[in-house]
C-alpha cells in the first residue's frame, strides 16, 4: 500500500514540475540566477541568457525596467472585437497540422499564388475598396484582405500601382485600418494601392512554432508568399512595396522587412513590440497570449534562437537600405489621453512597455549604422490617435519611397 501510494506522489511531482518548470525557469533566467555569466547556450554568444537581445556595449545605457503587468490585461490590445469563427490563432485544434488549402477554395477567374493559395471571392465596398476572401493553405481556412485601389484603378489595366501593405494589431481585424483611422484621407489623394491583410487575432506576425512542429498558423507565409503574389497577379499590385503597421503590426512591418530583404523599400512601426527578447518581455508575451502560451514562438530559453530570429532590434542591421520609420509614445497621458488614467490602465501599460522596446531599436540601430528616422514623442498613451498623427508624419517619406505622387 505504502509503494502504490509513494507511486501515486512521484507522479503528481513529474505531472506538476512540467507545467510549472518552465515558468520557474523563465523568472530564474531573468532573475539570473543560474545564468552562466560569461557566455550563455551558445558558444560564441556573448550575453547571458536574461538578456536575451542583442548585448549592451560599454559606456551604453541599459534598458530601462518594464513595468509590471496586472493579471489578465492585454496591454496591446489595438481593438474591441472578436475574433471570427475561423480565426487560425484561435483555433486549437487545427494548431500545429500541415498547410493546406481549405474547401471551396477557388474562383476560375483569378490565377492563384505560387502555393495553391487562391481568391474565392471579391465584394465592392465602395468605388476604391473591395473585401477580398483569400483561400489560404498557410492558415487552413479563408480570411480576408482590404484592398483600396487608387484613382483610375481598373481590373482590366496593363499598369501596377506602388502599394503599401498595412498590418493591424492584436485583438483586432483586417478592418481596423478603415474603421479607426484616416487611412483614405491620408493616401486617398496619391496614385497608391493600400493593402490590408487579416493578421490574426493575437497579432504575432509569425509562423508559429508549435513546439517545433511549425504548421499552421504560417502568418509570414501568409503575407509574404500568398497576398503579395495574389494582389499582383490580379489587382495590379507593383513591386515598389512598402510596409507599415501599429502594435503587433508595427513589428510585423519590420520584421517582414529585415527577415525578406528587398521586398519592402521603406518599413514604418507605430508604437511596435520591436524587442520581444528585451529582459521581461519574454515572460509578459507568453503569460499575456494565455491558451497559446510557447506555441507563437516556443520557450523563451529552449527555443531562444527561434525568439532571436522574430526580434526587430535583434535583426535590425539587416534593414541597411530599407527607409525605417518607427515612433511610439512612453505611457504617461498625452494631448489625447485622459490626464487622471490610473497607472495600471491597460493603455499606459502597453505605450510603456512600446516606448522601452523602440527606444532599444533606435539605440540599436544607430549603433548598427542603419538611418532610422524615429519620433519619441513622450506622453502618449496606445491608441489610434497617436497612430494616426504618426502615419501623417511618416507619409510623405512612405510614398516618396515607393514612387507614389500625387493624382
Amino acid at each position: 500500500m505504502k509503494k502504490r501510494t509513494d507511486r501515486k506522489i512521484a507522479i503528481a511531482g513529474t505531472a506538476a514540475a512540467v507545467v510549472l518548470l518552465p515558468a520557474v525557469m523563465v523568472g530564474l533566467a531573468q532573475a539570473g540566477v543560474g545564468v552562466p555569466k560569461e557566455r550563455s547556450e551558445g558558444r560564441g554568444n556573448a550575453e547571458p541568457v536574461p538578456s536575451f537581445g542583442p548585448p549592451t556595449k560599454p559606456g551604453s545605457t541599459p534598458s530601462p525596467k518594464l513595468p509590471r503587468v496586472p493579471p489578465g490585461t492585454n496591454p496591446f490590445k489595438t481593438g474591441d472585437g472578436s475574433p471570427s469563427p475561423d480565426d487560425p490563432d484561435t483555433n486549437a485544434a487545427g494548431r500545429a497540422t500541415r498547410p493546406r488549402l481549405p474547401g471551396g477554395a477557388g474562383s476560375g477567374g483569378y490565377l492563384k499564388a505560387p502555393d495553391g493559395a487562391a481568391i474565392s471571392s471579391v465584394k465592392r465596398l465602395s468605388a476604391r475598396q473591395f473585401d477580398v476572401t483569400i483561400a489560404s493553405p498557410a492558415l487552413g481556412a479563408k480570411v480576408k484582405t482590404r484592398v483600396m485601389v487608387p484613382k483610375g484603378w481598373t481590373a482590366r489595366s496593363s499598369r501596377s500601382w506602388p502599394v503599401v501593405y498595412a498590418y493591424h494589431g492584436g485583438n483586432d481585424t483586417y478592418g481596423s485600418w478603415t474603421h479607426d483611422s484616416d487611412i483614405e484621407k491620408t493616401a486617398g489623394s496619391y496614385d497608391v494601392m493600400v493593402v490590408m491583410p487579416e493578421g490574426g487575432f493575437k497579432g504575432s506576425y509569425t509562423n508559429w512554432w508549435n513546439g517545433g512542429k511549425g504548421g499552421i498558423p504560417e502568418w509570414e507565409t501568409f503575407h509574404i508568399d500568398e497576398v503579395i503574389p495574389l494582389m499582383e497577379r490580379n489587382f495590379g499590385a507593383g513591386s515598389m512595396r512598402a510596409a507599415i503597421g501599429l502594435s503587433s503590426g508595427g513589428q510585423g512591418a519590420i520584421t517582414y522587412a529585415e527577415r525578406r530583404p528587398g521586398v519592402f523599400r521603406y518599413a514604418a512601426s507605430y508604437s511596435g513590440s520591436l524587442n520581444i527578447t528585451a529582459p521581461g518581455m519574454p515572460a509578459i508575451l507568453t503569460s499575456m497570449n494565455r491558451e497559446a502560451g510557447t506555441a507563437i514562438w516556443g520557450d523563451p530559453i529552449t527555443a531562444r534562437e527561434n525568439w532571436r530570429a522574430h526580434d526587430a532590434t535583434v535583426m535590425v542591421s539587416k534593414l541597411k537600405g530599407t527607409g525605417v520609420y518607427v515612433s511610439s509614445g512612453n505611457g504617461q497621458p498625452g494631448p489625447y489621453d485622459d490626464p487622471n488614467t490610473v497607472p495600471w490602465h491597460a493603455g499606459r501599460i502597453g505605450e510603456q512597455l512600446a516606448g522601452v522596446m523602440t527606444t532599444n531599436f533606435v539605440r540599436a540601430a544607430r549603433e548598427a549604422g542603419v538611418p532610422v528616422t524615429a519620433s519619441l514623442y513622450g506622453p502618449g498613451m496606445h491608441n489610434w490617435k497617436y497612430w494616426q498623427r504618426e502615419l501623417d508624419r511618416s507619409w510623405p517619406a512612405i510614398a516618396a519611397a515607393i514612387g507614389a505622387r500625387k493624382s
